[in-house]
């Protein structure tokens, strides 16, 4: 490989990928004729910390590493820290303990983008102001399909100083809410990103789920109120309980069915049509569907009944409420 490189002194891009490089042994010398690489991709390689280190070490203008699917369960300190590293994926490993994602801090110190998906990290052991320190300017992390299975894990992402963007998909954590929870949730507890998962999030929905997460929890003990909880009241004041609004239409009411000098509360299906509730009032009211006339009356209208004359039409579309009034007269013949 180092020959190949040596002979291509323009080289920026540098992919690697399944490369059976376990076994290798990099010598220092052979790492000088990466130098001018920008971007490495060290992917299902197997590439050991100290092939890795090495090359790092004579990669000046590194900015983007790629070491997934390397069965990493540890990670091996460089002595010296790589500077010019922005982004860093290293999916797919088995990284769960978080002793060893704040290495990558220390080597890192300018990394932008940090993508830790489907590791099985557990939690974020970590003070805040020790994240602040270990990780100054990393402005998106990608924590999908990890093990994170509390909500102060969640919390101690506000400890990264320039955080904007969190992927947070498929962790235990989320596994017993709602997809609008979720989102909602984690938006309120996350006051300085501007896109979770890939979607913006615009001022109008962190507003709704901030106010989502004040009624969520209003009802819980106190014990148990998150303290992100008493900081949005300070913003929001205490807030009313949503009204529980039924938007279904419905399906039947109670009118007044009246026929000569007699009168019958009947309930009636509003999604049949004027000939069905014919067929259905015709043993009421002793006449035969042909030789019947149906008025309706709304209780609160002004201009008196309107003849239900169209067969077909659905008793929905009258707008019949309770109490409302229908009139059956003989057809004259």
């Amino acid at each position: 490989v180092s020959k190949i490189v040596s002979n291509v002194p323009h080289l920026e891009f540098l992919n690697l990928s399944s490369n059976p490089l376990s076994l290798s042994v990099l010598e220092r010398r052979c790492a000088g004729s990466f130098a001018g690489v920008r971007k490495l991709v060290l992917n299902n390689s197997k590439a050991s910390w100290e092939t890795v280190h090495t090359i790092l070490q004579e990669l000046p203008d590194l900015e983007e590493l790629f070491l997934c699917l390397n069965d990493y369960e540890t990670v091996s300190c460089s002595p010296v820290c790589c500077q010019s590293l922005k982004l860093l994926h290293i999916t797919d490993n088995n990284l769960q303990d978080w002793t060893e994602i704040r290495k990558l801090g220390i080597m890192f110190p300018s990394l932008d983008t940090l993508i830790l998906a489907n590791n099985n990290l557990t939690t974020i052991q970590e003070s805040e102001d020790s994240l602040a320190r270990l990780f100054p300017n990393l402005r998106s992390i990608n924590l999908h399909k990890s093990g994170l299975h509390c909500w102060e894990d969640i919390d101690k992402l506000n400890s990264f100083p320039k955080l904007e963007e969190v992927k947070l998909l498929g962790i235990p954590l989320l596994q017993s809410y709602t997809t609008e929870e979720r989102r909602k949730l984690l938006i309120a507890r996350l006051p300085s990103i501007v896109k979770l998962n890939g979607s913006i999030v615009a001022d109008g929905e962190r507003e709704d789920s901030e106010r989502f997460f004040i009624r969520y929890y209003m009802e819980f003990p106190e014990e148990e109120v998150p303290f992100r909880y008493h900081q949005l009241v300070t913003k929001y004041g205490k807030l009313e309980p949503l009204a529980v609004v039924d938007l279904r239409p419905q399906s039947s009411v109670k009118v007044e069915v009246h026929f000569q000098d007699k009168v019958e509360e009947m309930s009636i299906r509003l999604d049949q049509t004027v000939a069905e509730l014919k067929k259905h009032l015709k043993t009421v009211v002793q006449l035969s569907t042909s030789n019947m006339l149906l008025f309706y009356l709304d209780q609160e209208a002004p201009f008196g009944p309107e003849e239900m004359k169209y067969s077909s039409r659905a008793l929905h579309s009258y707008g019949i409420r309770d109490g409302d009034k229908i009139y059956v007269e003989p057809r004259m013949k």
